[in-house]
């Protein structure tokens, strides 16, 4: 009881904040992308969560990084919950001299993107970008990647057309996220040589035992590829928006959250399902998602949430 009073207060509290304007008829549905990758499908899954409570129906399409800000340029998507930066950056100056998005907020620090090895790898002496040229025969000339038309694809095979490190003989092997995952597993279980992108928030950093390399600045930018990550939304989207774009500008995760509910989606669990077990065992964190929103109707956020949780 005395729980339930606690979440009570909290959430009348949340309800009596100030509400953001009310939304245009056509916001109802909030359409979303998602490049494939498990990381956006896991936010993705707990903002449509949150989106469905408040009355609003989420309709995230899957779609490639170009196409998806392609999308957002021609009006067809509103949000993209995946701008990783720097990695990102060429297209987010295409966009911006298009004054085709709008900055929503920063949503996950602490993330990092670069090339790996598993660590028995790193043993033999492959610590860094330059080290991988000396043992070119034990990796076959292979770098594993993400998705065709992913930037980091593109800055590896930038990196092999300058020959940088002495790679100019080597392949880039493009596919997506399992597949290269799938790569790493098989190489594991032979105790194989594998050099493959890798990040965190990411299972990948407890199932494998792995190690990011050094020297990759150039390419991926400083401590690792040390990145963050922002929400973006069409232009106009949040004018005509206004109280989801104060869901959307709320909204900031956590590298353990992701971690967590990518580790649950890659087990087989349904995003959505994922999102709602974890939502349900971590209520505080909802509370400053909600705060200057209400309901699609116009009713308080918190109710909303609540009662669609059965908090």
């Amino acid at each position: 009881m005395i729980r339930r009073l606690a979440t009570g207060v909290v959430f009348s509290a949340l309800a009596m904040g100030s509400a953001a304007a009310a939304d245009d008829a056509s916001c109802k549905v909030i359409r979303m992308s998602d490049p494939g990758w498990t990381d956006i499908t896991a936010t993705n899954g707990v903002t449509s969560v949150i989106l469905t409570a408040l009355g609003y129906e989420p309709d995230v399409k899957t779609l490639s990084v170009p196409i998806g800000y392609q999308s957002m340029k021609n009006g067809e998507i509103d949000v993209f919950l995946g701008n990783w930066m720097p990695a990102q950056k060429a297209f987010i100056d295409d966009l911006t001299a298009a004054k085709a998005i709008e900055v929503m907020n920063k949503n996950l620090e602490g993330a990092k993107f670069t090339l790996a090895v598993p660590t028995y790898v790193a043993d033999k002496g492959v610590k860094d970008f330059s080290d991988l040229q000396k043992h070119a025969d034990e990796f076959d000339h292979k770098i594993y990647g993400i998705e065709p038309g992913a930037p980091a694809n593109s800055n590896i095979q930038k990196m092999i057309d300058a020959n940088d490190f002495g790679l100019k003989d080597w392949k880039l092997v493009e596919s997506g996220e399992q597949a290269m995952l799938a790569q790493v597993d098989r190489a594991s279980k032979d105790k194989g040589a594998v050099v493959f992108l890798a990040w965190a928030p990411h299972p990948m950093n407890e199932k494998f035992s792995i190690e990011y390399l050094s020297g990759g600045d150039a390419y991926f930018g400083p401590n690792f590829g040390g990145a963050v990550v922002y929400t973006l939304a069409r232009t106009g989207w949040s004018e005509k928006c206004p109280n989801a774009a104060a869901l959307m500008k709320n909204l900031k995760f956590e590298i353990s959250m992701e971690n967590a509910l990518m580790g649950s989606i890659l087990g087989g669990e349904d995003p959505k399902a994922a999102a709602t077990a974890w939502l349900k065992a971590n209520p505080k964190a909802i509370n400053p998602w909600l705060s200057g929103v209400t309901a699609l109707d116009g009713k308080p956020a918190a109710d909303a949430v609540k009662g669609s949780l059965g908090l």
